[in-house]
């Protein structure tokens, strides 16, 4: 009775309405707002799931527009991952986080003044303009030698042998007889001195022998030339004929520099650039010369060519033989800025080189392949000819992980010029899979037999070298073969990077390559032959 009581009074239940009407309007809101955003959610990811391409994780040139399992291997196909079509479809998208982690640098590009410091390694050698030989004019027997060892000094007009000629004792007694005759006969006479003066005999020792009635029986032999014996080519009592040589002598006030060029080197040298070297021999002097010759054959084996400087060497110091460390300071054309970018944003397919060029205006960070044209080689970096312009950014740094992730999305690519094009909806009949094993058989012979791809291995090298000359020199060697992609040596780990296609080459057709041009690899060494041929800066046997 007390409850009616309490209930009849109008505040109490006015009270009782306000919290009731809350109470069931929270009720009523609070779970119908979960149900419309799951209702929305599924109808998004129903929509999204109708749109969404499906590509195979080991065969991404494989494009569905729904799921199922992949034509070639059977494995089942996974959504793919799309770029904003308004930028571009051959782009790739990389967050913030997943360029830290895979360290993923990016550089703008920037013109400057192309200039690189060309090391030659080379060689003091004889000047062969200033070489003489000195050759007997007579036939006869050596009587007596006045030089006997290499490397004596000589001068113009010095004695260097006595010979004995039977056919210059001959000759002088028919001047004698010519003189008796001379009256009669001038004519005989003015013949007989002649032969004298074409056997070397000076027209003193003509007027002297035509004076006293006597003959020479030692024929003297004077030197021409002033200069070093640099090869002695008989002894005492040899015999000789006419004309054979006796002594190479070699003036050595002017000798060459001859320096070992490599070929990816003849872009930075040039006729008449100044050439500045040192030598072991002669500590804290730098000598200098001016390029005079640049040997137009590159050896088929070591891949240098020989680059001459001309030197003068009045006081004798620089002697041939000795090794010598040259430095040319080179610019490209005439100081105008050009183009460059770091080596290690550059990737190499064999026939292309690649960059991967950041777009502008995107909120997350997208990146597109570009193909590019390569000039000159400097020291850690690269002159482009064609394919950037000054504000571009390219990657530096990590530029295999981005076109990993394009050859997974089937993107433009290193391997993949074009991209995978995506399946427009038609002809499906054939890649649809079925419940009955034998038809998936089928359908999967089929389509695999319709597509054709091209195969790339990666394989790591042990090879040994030393300096830059080295790098280009394994590198050229390997990209010869026929079906090497491309290849990255680095001295410091000793260890090259190949992609190549196994259809058409062997991992011991490249070592063998690179060891024919003198560099030792894993499996094969290179002959003792080659290897001495290098520059002295690629010696790298102990």
């Amino acid at each position: 009775m007390k409850t009616l009581k309490y209930l009849s009074n109008p505040y109490l239940k006015g009270s009782l309405l306000v919290v009731g009407g809350v109470l069931l309007g929270w009720l009523l809101f609070h779970r119908s707002a979960p149900i419309e955003s799951e209702q929305t959610s599924n109808v998004q990811t129903h929509n999204e799931a109708e749109h969404a391409i499906w590509t195979c994780a080991m065969h991404p040139q494989i494009k569905m527009d729904k799921p199922g399992d992949c034509p070639i291997c059977g494995m089942e196909l996974i959504p793919l991952k799309t770029s904003n079509a308004e930028i571009d479809d051959q782009a790739i998208e990389m967050s913030e986080s997943a360029m830290k982690l895979a360290e993923v640098q990016i550089s703008m590009v920037a013109k400057g003044v192309s200039s690189k410091d060309v090391s030659l390694y080379g060689k003091i050698q004889v000047n062969e303009r200033m070489a003489q030989s000195q050759t007997a004019h007579v036939s006869g027997r050596i009587e007596q030698l006045k030089v006997n060892s290499l490397g004596e000094a000589v001068r113009k007009g010095q004695l260097l042998a006595l010979i004995y000629s039977p056919e210059l004792v001959s000759a002088q007694k028919e001047l004698l007889e010519a003189v008796s005759m001379k009256d009669k006969y001038p004519n005989l006479l003015e013949a007989a001195k002649e032969k004298l003066r074409n056997l070397k005999l000076s027209d003193k020792q003509i007027n002297d022998i035509e004076k006293n009635s006597t003959t020479i029986t030692s024929f003297p032999i004077y030197a021409n030339t002033t200069g070093v014996v640099v090869n002695k080519k008989v002894s005492e009592g040899d015999y000789v004929s006419k004309g054979g040589v006796l002594f190479d002598v070699v003036d050595l006030s002017r000798v060459w520099g001859v320096f070992d060029a490599y070929e990816s080197d003849l872009a930075w040298i040039s006729l008449n650039q100044q050439v500045e070297f040192t030598t072991q021999s002669i500590p804290g002097k730098t000598f200098s010369g001016t390029i005079s010759f640049i040997d137009p054959i590159i050896d088929a084996t070591t891949r240098i060519t020989k680059v001459r400087v001309e030197l003068n060497n009045a006081d004798q110091n620089l002697k041939p033989e000795m090794f010598i460390n040259g430095i040319v300071h080179s610019k490209i054309g005439n100081g105008e800025q050009n183009i460059v970018i770091p080596r290690s944003a550059v990737l190499w397919t064999g026939k292309r080189s690649v960059v991967y060029v950041k777009l502008p205006n995107t909120e997350i960070p997208t990146f597109k392949m570009r193909v590019i044209l390569l000039g000159a080689s400097l020291v850690d970096s690269y002159v482009i000819e064609d394919g950037l312009h000054q504000g571009d950014e390219v990657v530096t740094n990590g530029a295999f992980i981005v076109d990993a992730a394009a050859q997974l999305e089937g993107k433009a690519s290193m391997m993949n010029q074009e991209g995978a094009k995506v399946d427009d909806g038609h002809n499906h009949g054939e890649m649809e899979m079925t419940d009955k094993g034998s038809d998936k058989k089928e359908s999967a012979n089929t389509s695999s037999n319709s597509l054709k791809t091209e195969t790339t291995k990666m394989a790591m090298l042990k090879v040994s070298g030393n300096c830059e000359m080295c790098k280009d020199r394994i590198e050229t060697a390997a990209k010869s073969v026929v079906g090497v992609e491309s290849i990255d040596w680095n001295a410091d780990k000793q260890m090259a990077h190949l992609m190549y296609n196994p259809t058409k080459t062997t991992v011991d057709e490249v070592q063998k390559a690179i060891a024919k041009v003198g560099h030792d690899t894993g499996k094969f060494k290179a002959h003792d032959s080659v290897y001495n041929a290098l520059a002295a800066c690629c010696l790298y046997r102990e």
